[in-house]
C-alpha cells in the first residue's frame, strides 16, 4: 500500500467497515462510519470559520471520542492540531499563545478574544465533500513546562502515512490499544493516533484510576497499552486478588516512558505482568532519536533504557563537547537522520551543524551500547561539589513501603552552595515519617535530602511530569528533618 493522508485513511476504514467500533469511551462505542462524519462536519465547520491549510488548531479537551473526532476533523481541513492540557492557566494558556497565534482553539477557551474559538465539537453536517490535502506538520504539541518554560514542537512530518506498515517495533500495527494517559501529552496522542491510522481501536479512559485500567482490560480483551512509572506502581499497590494476572491475560505488550522508572518498581511490575511482555522507550517529544530495551533485556542490564533503534545514533560528551568512552558519565547526544525531525517555536534548539541534539540528560553507555540514565543536566544537585541526581534519591524513597511517590530538587545552601530536599506522597496519611527518613538516611548517608515534606495529594500529572521548581517553592517552609 502507498502512503495516504490522514482523512483518507479514515475514510477508507469507514467505506470497508462503517460499523466497525474504533473509539470505546465513557460515553460508549463510536463506529469508524460515526467518527468519519463527525470528522467531515467538524472540517467543514473549520474551513467555514476560515482554518486554512497548515494552520495551527489548538485542542484543549478531556480525554474521549471528542478529542479524537476534533484531531481528524483538523486533518481533513488541512490543518495542524496542537494539543494543549485542559488544566492550563489562563497565563500559561497566553503564554504559548504570544508564541504562536492559533487559528481556532476548540475545547478550552482561548486566552485570546481575538482567537476563533468553538467550545466542543458538536457541529451541523455540511454537504459536499472536502479536497483531501494534508498538513505539513502532523501535530505541535506544547512540552509539559516540566523542564522551563513550555515550549511548542512541531513535527516536521507532515499529515500522510503507509497504514500498511508498523509505525515502530513496538507498536503494533494492529491493536485493541488502552489509552489511559492524557490525549493531550505527545507520547499518547502520538501513540493513540499513530495507532488508529495502521489499524487500532482505542480503548478511552477519562482519567487513569488503576482498578478501571484492569476493568477496561478485561472487559474489551485490550491487547497493547502506554503507561508511565506513576501508573505502574498505582496499579502495583493493589491488593494481589484485584490484579490477578488472568485479568490481563489479553495484553500482548505494554510500552513505558516519560519519566524515570526505579528498578525495584519496574522489576516488581516485570515479575506481576511478565517480562517478555514488557518494553520501554527513551525518547522526547522532538523525536530527535530513541532507544528501546526489552523487559527480559532490562533484567541482564537493570537500570537501562536500551540501545538506539530507527536509525538512532548516540554520543556521550563532556562540558566541552568532546565524545566520552564507555562508562564515562556525561550529556546524551542523539542523532536520527540527516534533518531535523522538529522544529521549535518559543525556544532555540540545541541540534548542532552535524545534526547530533540533546534533551539535557546526564547518563553512560556501556560496552555494548546500552544507556543508562542518571538525570536531567538542570536537575542535578550540586552540594558542595558532589554531583547528586535527583532520580537517585526519589528510587531510594520509592522503595520504603509508605511512599507512594517522591520528587527530589535542589535548595540553595550558604555553605554547601545546594543541598537536597524531597517531598513524599504517603501510601497512609499515618504513615512513621521518622522511618521513612531513617530508610534513606541508611542507605543514602550524606547524599539523604537535608528535609523532607509530605504532600497530600499525588505528585505527578496523568502523564507522570512534574515540575520540580513549583514543588520547590510550594514546600520551602515545610519539612521534617531526617
Amino acid at each position: 500500500m502507498t502512503t495516504r493522508t490522514f482523512s483518507a485513511i479514515l475514510a477508507e476504514r469507514a467505506r470497508a467497515d462503517p460499523d466497525e467500533p474504533v473509539v470505546i469511551d465513557s460515553v460508549g462505542t463510536m463506529t469508524a462510519g460515526e467518527l468519519n462524519a463527525a470528522a467531515s462536519a467538524l472540517a467543514h465547520e473549520l474551513v467555514d470559520r476560515g482554518v486554512r491549510r497548515d494552520d495551527l488548531v489548538a485542542v484543549s479537551l478531556p480525554n474521549g471520542r471528542d478529542f479524537v473526532v476534533a484531531c481528524f476533523g483538523i486533518w481533513r481541513a488541512g490543518a495542524t492540531p496542537q494539543p494543549l492540557s485542559t488544566d492550563l492557566t489562563a497565563s500559561e494558556r497566553g503564554a504559548l499563545e504570544d508564541i504562536a497565534v492559533p487559528a481556532l482553539a476548540i475545547g478550552g477557551r482561548p486566552a485570546s478574544p481575538d482567537v476563533e474559538w468553538l467550545p466542543d465539537v458538536r457541529v451541523a453536517p455540511r454537504a459536499g465533500v472536502l479536497p483531501d490535502i494534508a498538513a505539513s506538520c502532523w501535530k505541535a504539541p506544547a512540552t509539559s513546562g516540566s523542564t522551563g518554560r513550555p515550549k511548542i514542537v512541531r513535527a516536521a512530518a507532515g499529515g500522510t502515512i503507509d497504514p500498511s506498515r508498523p509505525v515502530a517495533a513496538f507498536l503494533p500495527r494492529a491493536a485493541t490499544q488502552i489509552v489511559a494517559g492524557p490525549l493531550w501529552h505527545s507520547a499518547v496522542f502520538t501513540y493513540a493516533f499513530r495507532g488508529m491510522l495502521t489499524g487500532h481501536r482505542l480503548i478511552i479512559l477519562d482519567r487513569f484510576d488503576p482498578e478501571r485500567w484492569l476493568d477496561a482490560v478485561e472487559t474489551h480483551c485490550a491487547t497493547w497499552g502506554l503507561l508511565v512509572p506513576a501508573m505502574m506502581a498505582r496499579l502495583l499497590r493493589l491488593p494481589d486478588e484485584v490484579r490477578a494476572p488472568e485479568r490481563v491475560a489479553s495484553i500482548e505488550s505494554v510500552l513505558h516512558m516519560g519519566a524515570p522508572c526505579a528498578p525495584a518498581l519496574k522489576r516488581a511490575f516485570l515479575d506481576w505482568i511478565g517480562a517478555e511482555r514488557v518494553d520501554e522507550v527513551y525518547a522526547g517529544s522532538e523525536s530527535n532519536g530513541l532507544t528501546r530495551i526489552t523487559g527480559t533485556e532490562w533484567l541482564e542490564r537493570p537500570g537501562s533504557v536500551g540501545r538506539p533503534i530507527g536509525g538512532t545514533e548516540i554520543r556521550i560528551r563532556d562540558d566541552d563537547g568532546r565524545d566520552l568512552p564507555a562508562g564515562a558519565s556525561g550529556l546524551v547526544w542523539m542523532r536520527r537522520g540527516e534533518t531535523a525531525a522538529y522544529a521549535y517555536m518559543g525556544a532555540t534548539s540545541r541540534r548542532d551543524d552535524a545534526g547530533w541534539d540533546t534533551l539535557g540528560d546526564i547518563g553512560h553507555l556501556d560496552d555494548d551500547g546500552y544507556l543508562f540514565l542518571h538525570d536531567r543536566a538542570d536537575d542535578v544537585i550540586n552540594r558542595g561539589g558532589d554531583k547528586i541526581a535527583p532520580a537517585l534519591i526519589e528510587a531510594v524513597l520509592e522503595e520504603h513501603p509508605a511512599v507512594a511517590e517522591a520528587v527530589a530538587f535542589g535548595v540553595g545552601d550558604d555553605d554547601l552552595g545546594q543541598v537536597a530536599h524531597a517531598v513524599v506522597f504517603l501510601v497512609d496519611a499515618d504513615a512513621d515519617m521518622g522511618a521513612v527518613a531513617a530508610h534513606v538516611r541508611e542507605l543514602l548517608g550524606a547524599r539523604a535530602p537535608a528535609a523532607l515534606h509530605v504532600s497530600e495529594t499525588p505528585l505527578r500529572n496523568d502523564a507522570g511530569k512534574v515540575r520540580r521548581s513549583a514543588l520547590a517553592e510550594r514546600f520551602r517552609d515545610t519539612a521534617h528533618s531526617p
